[in-house]
């Protein structure tokens, strides 16, 4: 998937990092280059460079520098923006075939889970995709997709069977800057059951995803229920750096 829009700096260095690390040219243990180095290299200040380290560093792929240069601690792959946006990108990059069995698009009235993350009123019409998402031809996903009503006009166009979704949207100036992703365990229905080829009742991890344009105006609710026996789930923490991943217990 192309980048829903042109990357900043900071980014086309942490991504040039990232690659570095992952593909093992700056093992764990290594230091970076020094940001005078990486100043010299990207041609710009130590502003973008500053910036890409603290990203790294917030992904635990780095050490805190404290006054010397910072220290890889990991070089396990982490997910890129449009990998969690979109699951073509994200089973591509797993060096997979993505692929699609689609089984509803169309206008329908918002359930209230929807409708309250989009913040419209429940029942509200709105456009809804509902497709099962394959990896080498095998189930991996159920997804639900909610688009804000607001959109209707630019998914009148969309073709979800050939169409990246997210890039249809960016070109109709629609970009997505960031989301919010809450999980949990659920059995699968009959249905879901069927569709993912597992027994009903089997548990599976329910995605709940609200994604969110620049200006903070929510543009899709998604829920996505991965089979269990296929996912494995990571995270890198840092010391000083709050964790993305929270945890609660239902009553």
């Amino acid at each position: 998937m192309h980048p829903l829009r042109p990357p900043q700096q900071h980014e086309e260095i942490a991504a040039y990092l990232r690659d570095e690390i992952f593909a093992g040219r700056i093992p764990a243990g290594e230091a970076l280059p020094s940001e005078a180095d990486l100043c010299t290299q990207f041609n710009t200040s130590r502003g973008p460079v500053r910036q890409a380290l603290s990203t790294l560093r917030a992904e635990g792929l780095i050490s805190a520098g404290r006054g010397r240069r910072s220290l890889v601690l990991s070089n396990t792959r982490t997910e890129s923006f449009e990998e969690i946006l979109s699951n073509t990108a994200w089973i591509t990059n797993m060096g997979k075939a993505p692929g699609q069995v689609l089984d509803f698009f169309g206008r329908v009235p918002l359930p209230a889970s929807a409708a309250g993350a989009l913040r419209v009123a429940a029942d509200t019409q709105a456009v809804h995709i509902r497709r099962t998402r394959t990896a080498d031809g095998v189930p991996l996903l159920c997804e639900s997709l909610y688009f804000h009503p607001d959109l209707d006009d630019e998914l009148a166009t969309l073709d979800p069977a050939r169409d990246s979704i997210h890039r249809h949207l960016s070109t109709c100036g629609i970009n997505c800057n960031n989301l919010s992703r809450r999980l949990n365990v659920r059995a699968a229905t009959a249905a879901q059951a069927d569709a993912l080829r597992i027994a009903a009742g089997t548990p599976v991890i329910q995605v709940q995803m609200t994604v969110f344009d620049h200006a903070g105006a929510p543009v899709e609710f998604a829920v996505q229920l991965y089979r269990a026996d296929t996912l494995t789930i990571g995270l890198h923490n840092v010391r000083g750096h709050a964790s993305p991943l929270w945890f609660e217990i239902d009553s």
